[in-house]
């Protein structure tokens, strides 16, 4: 039994250890040099705990390192994330929305003129969309590293021919680079970008050279309605309160899965949530796309790559990287 526990408390001390030292590289203060000190000095207590348990004095070691531990908590459970920092240029406002009747009226509204990914004219507007006229929902999913790793936009479109696209995206400061462990450590704030597609669709297959596919969703109007607004809530409650972005639980995917569920209901599970590159998947699996093709007939009439680079910047850029793709049938519920 002291084998077991000394086992297991090692096993504890290690795991706590790697975490706390990790987490100070990300968050400690004073730059690089402090990072680093921060994090050495937390593993090496963790070390010198770990030696203790097995050396003696085990009780006092366990006792001082549990300190020391819920010290680091505290601290971390401190950090706070802010809406006050000096910001990239394209996360550079946060929109907010309003709804006058049956007018959705959103303030930042993002429609950049992207040359190269250093290059471009740098536009925030104010929109206004008549609900009325909402008509279809889209998904965006945008490929650069293998099939599990991409990122999901979600486009509403309206029978004006005006598409409101989303995107959830890490908040970066000045010259920061996105990390997925830093993800999990509260390295970025949440950012939720309301644009024209013609920028953040384009900037993706144009610009960055990532590889798009578009896929209509197959909802009722009154959900798809229901989503929008639920968009605009986040958008709201993120001016007022900022949240940190999650590589697992507060992403791309994730974030969309919440709000549905609270919208149609209890939805199952799947590691293709988790996994952007492969939620195309779990939407089709769970009724979401057009039955009457199958999944990979939809991924190859959507791949929508080759006609973003063609349309460029024409002014019908929404349509004509919808030329091909099947609309859903009229007898579907959210035609």
């Amino acid at each position: 039994m002291r084998l077991t526990a000394l086992v297991l408390a090692s096993l504890v001390t290690v795991s706590f250890g790697a975490w706390g030292a990790i987490a100070l590289w990300f968050q400690a203060p004073g730059g690089s040099a402090g990072r680093w000190a921060a994090a050495l000095a937390w593993g090496l207590l963790a070390a010198v705990a770990v030696a203790c348990l097995w050396r003696g004095p085990a009780l006092w070691a366990a006792a001082g390192f549990a300190l020391l531990g819920a010290a680091l908590l505290w601290w971390w459970h401190g950090l706070e994330p802010s809406n006050s920092r000096a910001w990239a240029d394209d996360v550079a406002r946060t929109a907010s929305g309003e709804v006058q009747g049956d007018t959705l009226v959103l303030d930042g509204v993002r429609n950049f003129d992207w040359r190269t990914n250093e290059d471009y004219t740098a536009r925030w507007e104010r929109h206004s969309y008549d609900l009325r006229e909402l008509r279809s929902l889209d998904m965006i999913t945008s490929y650069w590293e293998g099939p599990a790793i991409a990122h999901v936009l979600f486009s509403f479109g309206f029978t004006d021919g005006r598409y409101l696209c989303f995107s959830v995206e890490i908040r970066r400061e000045r010259g920061e680079q996105f990390n997925e462990i830093g993800g999990f450590f509260k390295e970025f704030e949440l950012s939720i970008i309301a644009a024209e597609e013609r920028d953040i669709i384009r900037v993706r297959t144009n610009v960055r050279g990532e590889d798009d596919y578009l896929y209509h969703v197959r909802l009722p109007l009154a959900d798809i309605r229901a989503l929008l607004l639920a968009y605009v809530r986040q958008l709201n409650e993120l001016a007022h309160a900022p949240r940190f972005y999650n590589t697992i639980s507060v992403n791309c995917t994730t974030l969309i899965y919440h709000m549905m569920q609270h919208i149609v209901g209890r939805l199952p599970f799947s590691y293709q949530v988790l996994l952007p590159g492969y939620l195309p998947e779990y939407v089709y699996r769970v009724g979401g796309l057009d039955q009457r093709y199958p999944l990979a007939e939809l991924r190859r009439l959507g791949r929508i790559t080759e006609r973003a680079r063609a349309a460029d910047r024409s002014a019908g850029f929404s349509q004509d990287i919808r030329a091909g793709i099947p609309p859903l049938p009229p007898e579907d519920p959210a035609h």
